[in-house]
């Protein structure tokens, strides 16, 4: 059973990239993220059967909101809103790289040679992807658009470290960030103004990166993580790829060769970075 979770959280992951890209022609970023986050709200407060409480380890998430949803989603948004969902995707899935990155100064963990090689082949096919392939000129189709896509990336990555020593169960704890999330989110968006009903293609979208982006596909991958962790960790590299697929498919976009190029280069760097000796 956990194998058929890490296979359907691949192929929704997929999806999603593809998702955000549609919804993001009738919706701003930050009314993208209003509503797929209510809709994860309401997914999450479904499953969540304690009592609620704020206690000290809920009061946690006051802060850990405000990186996720509220300033992951914001930049992450902001790129595909900026670059070809090819591009966006390829620079966010930099995230491992940014880990391992981020583990050395404040893990204390001293990289090896082999790290060190994943780390700069994996970030020169994320040049690779944002310059389509013109890597000695460094002409870059969007600097702002590649500087989101890098910046969703570290952020990533600095949540999934804080969320190391947090040990709550993965609803309880999903529930309360984005309690306090959405209320960043809407505060955000009513001072911008931006609180209008949105046109059904977009609220259909926001609904379905909320179900599926954010919500009930984290519960199939901590479900298959559990159940085989050797199996989903390595079905999971099948995500970019899969999802230049449906990018071409169903958004419409003609796939770059720099972007395939760029996008290996990046799971090879993190799979060479990852590998023990």
């Amino acid at each position: 059973m956990s194998k058929k979770h890490a296979v359907g959280a691949v192929l929704l992951w997929s999806t999603v990239a593809s998702a955000f890209k549609l919804s993001l022609r009738y919706l701003t970023p930050l009314q993208l993220l209003f509503y797929a986050s209510l809709t994860s709200l309401i997914v999450f407060g479904a499953l969540y059967s304690r009592e609620f409480s704020l206690r000290r380890g809920n009061l946690r998430s006051a802060y850990l909101g405000l990186i996720n949803p509220l300033l992951y989603y914001i930049v992450l948004f902001s790129a595909y809103d900026r670059l070809p969902a090819q591009e966006a995707q390829a620079l966010n899935y930099t995230w491992p790289l940014m880990l391992v990155l981020l583990s050395i100064p404040l893990l204390g963990k001293r990289p090896g040679a082999r790290t060190v090689l994943g780390l700069s082949i994996g970030f020169l096919g994320a040049l690779v992807v944002a310059t389509r392939g013109d890597i000695t000129d460094l002409n870059f189709s969007d600097p702002v658009g590649f500087a989101l896509g890098l910046g969703s990336a570290v952020i990533w990555a600095s949540y999934w470290l804080l969320n190391l020593r947090d040990e709550r169960p993965l609803v309880e704890k999903m529930f309360w960030n984005f309690l306090f999330g959405f209320a960043y989110v809407f505060t955000a968006l009513a001072l911008s103004g931006g609180l209008a009903l949105p046109p059904l293609k977009g609220l259909v979208g926001a609904v379905y990166v909320g179900l599926f982006e954010m919500g009930v596909t984290f519960l199939l991958w901590y479900k298959a993580v559990e159940g085989d962790m050797a199996f989903a960790s390595n079905l999971a590299y099948l995500v970019p790829f899969l999802s230049l697929f449906f990018i071409s498919l169903v958004v419409g976009e003609s796939i770059a060769p720099a972007t395939v190029l760029g996008l290996a280069m990046i799971v090879g760097g993190i799979l060479l970075g990852r590998r023990k000796k």
